[in-house]
């Protein structure tokens, strides 16, 4: 029955638990050191507590035991403080250091298996001078000293650390609840905070440890009023508690009683203040008051899901929404999963195998609610996933939102292993509440939304239906909510062959989304997000340097992390096409054989060989942060992060998404550097001339490159990976308004166009050189297919770009001119338009 976390929230017994506490202390202590030195007094506390509604609360030294039994009659939990040195720079001492470690240890032995024991806390706001003293990275590895101190002594319990916003850039993700002190007077920077907080919690409870409003200053009417929003703003945000601090204005620190503020519940003599009252009342609405809730149609699609489709079914009766009905769509299945779904009382549409878009667009046409809500038969719901997601729709002005889908805590061994590797459904936020993208599992629209946009496309089989959905309802000036609290269980691909035939069907959906989405597309055929991806594992090879914006002389109330984007080289080991690289790296080593120079290279294919493991390595070992699994577990684990790449791979290549392929909206023209005139009697902008080119561009799913202030070029267009053209402007003035505008297109080879050629180049010089004629004839024909794939790229940009300008110009009742005879004078008269001084192209 002791509490656990169960991804966003905790649970005890098979039940949810939300805390609902107050701080208790600290006190001053007796002759004998004994903080708590009154049970009479600690009892009529805790009662008076329970009369209230409260079940938890914080101490900040470690408690009695028999505290603990007072709190387990009055059906209390106690978070459990462990004081020690944080306010001296205790790690220039290592004596000091080990000391903390074992009275850690032994404190969390002395309360171990306690039912009353919500979770131990190692520690409480660490002052933000002494971490900056230290640095992050020790800290960070103390701390983590300590949770394992606490673990080995109570393996059971829950361990956190109590942060607070002046040191919020501590990463520890080995802690099983995310614990922070928030004071913030203003409900919207609250709710924004809180929302941050969420996204630095992950799939980890967020407990707030602390809140509250002093009423000496503020009065006693304004802490209550202040203090009924706190409550009902953290639990809205999907906090899983949270401690108001404090239960009484009786206040002892640093040896002296604290007489100037005033943030009890209660005064120094425990009688009630209108606060308690307030939070009594927002404790007992716990998370959201009774209201009046949309209709929400929950639909279901499933092909051959029998085997998990009862647990979904399950969660879903037991949902809290008082106006819901659920559609299951058995898409074509051979098996069991429509019975299963129809004795469990729920309407079920029959329908031959059409794919996952067309089985959604069944649901919808069923639907009756104002909201449709999709969820995959391998999940299930958190019994309020519908309040937490309908609140954010409709308290955010979202068309769609969706929330976390974490893997349940029973997940058989490779799925745990699937669990901690990447590639599976996540979501990608602008930030800290708008999304670019939300899974299908966990999606819920509104109604005339999707009805606008013509429901799910049907292309899309298996996958990408929902990435083309949320980009779609972006596209369309629509915005997409992303709610922590809309929390689904989602299980795992539970076999390794499982797991690689999604990603297989993965790399497939991407190249169908680069067909119908090319400007989302780099010219290696990459997506380009706009937002942050969330996922297990960040790569130690795309990490690079962080900062920490500490403010001036680390006096900044806000410190926080930043982690600059990983460039090209520190990108490239993690795309699927590294693969292709370290092929074409060992295909040339293998050269070595008839000319022993080029064992360099495979010098440098094992050199990339053991980046690729060593990489896997260690986003294995930081999946499986916070916890100790056996070498097995730790190696399917590695060998996933290796595998999944060459499936996605395999995915990309089979349906032409090929980093070698051209633009899939490109023609062919000459690569060779020409000028194109246009000829327009309206006066026009540099801008005007050049943007509609830009938006033809975009368009063809080619979007250029801007030149900056110091650039010649005005845009470059990329052909594909190896090369492209870059074009310039200039405008000639003829009075009254006309211009005569000029287009210089100029192919060009892209940086890893010249760059790999000339690599090969040179030992296929050498080569031939030494007389090793084998060697240097493959080299040579490698850097003339390279020269090829370099000329085809340019060639497809100039393509591009000419079209481009030649339908800018059309839409701008410009004519397009060739082989300018003579420029027309002013003498010729205004609006006087030649006839034969240019040849206009062919249309």
């Amino acid at each position: 029955m002791r509490p656990r976390a169960a991804g966003k929230f905790l649970e005890a017994g098979g039940q949810k638990v939300y805390v609902k506490g107050v701080t208790y202390g600290t006190f001053r202590p007796d002759a004998r050191g004994e903080e708590f030195h009154d049970p009479g007094r600690v009892d009529r506390d805790f009662e008076l507590m329970a009369r209230h509604g409260i079940n938890a609360v914080r101490t900040y030294t470690s408690p009695p035991r028999w505290l603990l039994d007072l709190a387990t009659e009055h059906g209390l939990l106690v978070l459990a403080g462990m004081p020690w040195e944080q306010h001296v720079t205790f790690l220039d001492e290592r004596r000091r250091a080990r000391s903390i470690e074992r009275r850690v240890r032994e404190r969390a032995r002395a309360l171990a298996d306690h039912p009353a024991l919500l979770a131990h806390t190692i520690g409480n706001e660490i002052p933000a001078p002494i971490v900056r003293w230290h640095g992050r990275a020790r800290i960070e590895r103390f701390l983590k000293r300590l949770y394992w101190a606490a673990k080995e002594a109570d393996p059971d319990g829950l361990v956190t650390y109590v942060n607070y916003p002046s040191t919020e850039y501590l990463e520890l993700p080995f802690l099983d609840l995310y614990a922070f002190n928030v004071y913030l007077e203003d409900r919207p920077d609250l709710e924004r905070y809180l929302a941050r907080l969420q996204n630095l919690a992950g799939d980890r409870p967020l407990l707030l440890a602390e809140i509250g409003l002093d009423s000496r200053r503020n009065g006693l009417d304004a802490q209550a009023a202040s203090l009924d929003w706190q409550v009902r703003a953290s639990f809205a945000a999907a906090a899983a508690g949270t401690f108001v601090f404090a239960w009484t204005d009786e206040w002892h620190r640093g040896g002296h009683d604290i007489d100037d503020w005033d943030f009890g519940l209660t005064d120094r003599e425990r009688r009630p203040k209108p606060a308690l009252a307030a939070v009594r009342r927002a404790y007992g609405e716990v998370p959201f008051p009774e209201r009046r809730w949309p209709r929400v149609s929950v639909v279901v699609c499933s092909y051959n899901g029998s085997r998990t489709i009862g647990t979904t079914c399950e969660g879903l009766r037991r949902l809290d929404y008082p106006d819901l009905e659920v559609i299951v769509v058995d898409d074509g299945s051979r098996d069991g999963t429509a019975a299963i779904a129809e004795e469990a009382g729920f309407r079920v549409i029959r329908t031959e195998n059409r794919g996952l878009s067309a089985a959604r667009n069944s649901g919808l046409s069923a639907a009756t609610g104002r909201y449709v809500a999709y969820l995959d038969d391998d999940a299930w719901p958190d019994p309020q996933w519908l309040k937490y997601v309908v609140h954010t729709l409709e308290s955010g002005g979202f068309a769609a939102a969706g929330g976390p889908n974490v893997p349940p805590l029973d997940e058989p061994p490779t799925a745990q292993c699937v669990a901690r590797s990447p590639g599976g459904p996540i979501h990608v936020l602008f930030d800290d509440v708008r999304a670019e993208h939300v899974p299908g599992c966990n999606l819920v629209i509104r109604r005339s939304v999707l009805d606008g946009l013509g429901g799910f496309d049907a292309g899309f089989r298996v996958a990408g239906d929902d990435v083309d959905l949320c980009w779609r309802t972006l596209e369309a000036g629509h915005r997409i909510g992303f709610s922590p609290g809309a929390m689904v269980w989602h299980r795992r691909r539970d076999s390794v062959r499982g797991y690689l035939r999604q990603q297989r069907g993965y790399g497939r959906a991407e190249a169908l989304l680069e067909r119908k989405w090319p400007e989302k597309y780099n010219s290696g055929g990459h997506l380009a997000w706009a937002g942050t991806i969330y996922g297990p594992g960040r790569s130690p090879v795309a990490a690079g340097r962080w900062r920490v914006y500490y403010g001036r002389w680390g006096t900044g109330l806000f410190q926080r992390l930043y982690h600059p984007a990983p460039g090209v080289a520190r990108s490239l080991p993690l795309t699927p096409e590294w693969w292709l690289i370290l092929g074409a790296l060992a295909a040339v080593s293998a050269l070595s054989l008839v000319w022993r120079p080029l064992a360099v290279v495979g010098a440098a294919f094992l050199a990339a060989l053991a980046l690729t493991l060593w990489d896997a390595l260690v986003r294995s070992r930081r999946g499986w942060i916070g916890e100790r699994p056996r070498l097995p577990a730790r190696a399917v684990t590695a060998w996933l992060n290796l595998l999944q790449p060459i499936a996605r791979l395999v995915g990309r290549l089979g349906y032409g998404l090929r980093p070698w392929s051209t633009r899939a909206a490109a023609g062919t023209a000459a690569p060779v550097a020409r000028t194109i005139s246009v000829w327009n009697e309206t006066w026009r902008s540099a801008a005007e001339w050049v943007g509609p080119v830009r938006e033809r561009l975009v368009a063809r799913g080619a979007p250029p490159a801007s030149g900056g202030d110091f650039d010649r070029w005005d845009l470059s267009v990329g052909g594909g990976l190896f090369g492209g053209a870059r074009v310039r402007h200039a405008v000639e003035e003829h009075g009254a308004g006309r211009q005569l505008a000029r287009f210089r297109l100029v192919p060009r080879l892209s940086g890893l166009g010249i760059a790999l050629p000339l690599m090969v180049l040179l030992p296929a010089v050498v080569a031939l050189l030494d007389g090793a004629w084998p060697a240097a004839a493959a080299l040579g024909v490698v850097v003339l297919g390279l020269l090829l794939l370099g000329v085809r790229d340019a060639s497809a940009g100039m393509a591009l770009a000419f079209d481009a300008i030649r339908e800018a110009s059309a839409e701008g009742e410009g004519v397009v001119l060739t082989a300018p005879r003579r420029v027309p004078g002013p003498a010729e008269g205004p609006g006087a338009r030649p006839a034969t001084e240019f040849e206009p192209t062919a249309p």
